[in-house]
């Protein structure tokens, strides 16, 4: 066999290569249409390079994206408490649990809020941890509605806690990505 023909063997079996990949592509997109995502982001999600920012949680508990700009991620004391609490487990938590983390939900909350608590605190942390309530639900739509003004939409999701009902809820971003600067107020190793 010449080098001439085994490059055009190479060459087809590329092609051949190539339009199977081409073929599974097709498939991902038609998925995603079902799913409701539309073509203008799929097409934005093809071209965009993910760049992840790094996430600093700083020595007074401000979360800042270190995107060239240290955007500060601006949630209110309970939802940063929420945020921080599945930050500091990489591994997530089934909202079942949640009562077992009213402990250290108080001691992130109280960081925040180094006034006390107040009996309305105190009641919004038991709803939090309630998982027969919404409370924790709308919590995560209020961090997910704060990265999603601030990144795109690709790059939010992992910044965000997601995860399927009745599964484990965690925040997906890779945790050599996330600076802790300040000592959290539990023993949580990170």
């Amino acid at each position: 066999m010449t080098n001439t023909m085994i490059e055009l063997v190479n060459e087809k079996i590329k092609q051949f290569y190539c339009s199977i990949l081409l073929d599974e592509v097709k498939e991902k997109v038609r998925k995603l249409k079902t799913y409701g995502v539309d073509e203008a982001e799929i097409v934005a999600a093809m071209k965009e390079k993910e760049l992840i920012p790094q996430l600093v949680i700083t020595e007074d508990y401000k979360v800042v994206l270190a995107d060239g700009m240290d955007t500060e991620v601006k949630l209110e004391p309970l939802v940063k408490a929420v945020y921080l609490l599945f930050l500091s487990h990489p591994d997530g938590i089934l909202l079942k649990y949640l009562p077992d983390y009213k402990k250290e939900l108080t001691a992130l909350y109280q960081m925040l809020r180094p006034h006390g608590l107040t009996d309305r605190a105190a009641q919004s942390i038991d709803d939090v941890t309630n998982p027969t309530l919404n409370s924790i639900n709308e919590k995560c739509a209020r961090i997910k509605k704060v990265f999603s003004g601030l990144l795109p939409k690709n790059i939010a999701r992992y910044y965000c806690i997601s995860g399927r009902r009745g599964e484990v809820k965690k925040i997906d971003i890779i945790r050599t990505n996330v600076v802790w600067k300040c000592k959290l107020p539990f023993s949580q190793a990170l």
